[in-house]
């Protein structure tokens, strides 16, 4: 197997896998199905291609939650038109972030192949690349560089990666004698009789009715993931 390592430290993310309408949650730590679009983007996927999701899909995916940050509610109130421009109702929106946060995620393939051709448009993006939503830009030194880890096995890779987290929640942390780090990763990857079950592997990211442009209606649609975890991760200081 060969592995990618990235490092989301953006001042704000949002990761949701269960949000609906007026209210847009967030999970702790980045979604596979955010990664894969982030991917997806940078490889000049476009939405409707839902045949070239199953190789993105296919990849092992783990995450490290290093700083866990704070959420962050952003409360909106939002207006309506009719399509003559009259106005049709106000309705209030929350939006919810997370902020301060920093995570190393990880996917690995079979496929170095596959790998290589990520990196690759990773670091020559097709489309912008944001973090969970498109008001999010990712931070400019998110790729980790591939001399710092061994890069054949994605819990191996996470375990070992030294500490991301902003200096200041280290020597928190430290004064405070706590590590609390953790790893959420495919179950299939973790020794583990605990799973959880989220809305997380992608089938389509399509918009609207039809391929065309003019149309918003949402027909992005998700399979279950299963998720296990390890818990304290001893990982090196760097301050």
């Amino acid at each position: 197997m060969k592995t990618l390592l990235m490092k989301f430290s953006g001042p704000l993310q949002a990761f949701g896998t269960d949000s609906h309408y007026e209210n847009r949650q967030t999970n702790p730590f980045p979604s596979k199905s955010a990664v894969i679009g982030l991917i997806a983007a940078a490889m000049g996927y476009r939405r409707y291609e839902d045949s070239r999701l199953k190789e993105l899909n296919d990849l092992s995916f783990g995450v490290r939650v290093d700083q866990p940050g704070n959420i962050l509610r952003d409360y909106q109130i939002a207006v309506s038109h009719k399509p003559n421009g009259e106005k049709n109702r106000s309705y209030v929106t929350n939006r919810y972030y997370l902020q301060d946060a920093v995570f190393v995620v990880a996917v690995g393939s079979e496929n170095e192949e596959l790998i290589n051709k990520i990196g690759n448009s990773l670091r020559h993006p097709y489309f912008q690349l944001y973090l969970g939503r498109k008001s999010l830009p990712i931070n400019s030194d998110f790729l980790i560089d591939e001399n710092d880890y061994d890069g054949n096995d994605v819990i191996q890779d996470l375990t070992n990666m030294s500490w991301q987290a902003s200096p200041w929640y280290q020597r928190q942390c430290k004064n405070m004698n706590e590590k609390p780090v953790y790893i959420c990763a495919d179950s299939q990857l973790i020794d583990s009789d605990y799973e959880e079950i989220f809305k997380d592997n992608p089938e389509s990211f399509t918009q609207g009715i039809s391929d065309s442009p003019k149309n918003s209606y949402d027909r992005r649609t998700y399979r279950p993931r299963a998720v296990s975890y390890i818990n304290n991760v001893d990982v090196k200081f760097t301050i």
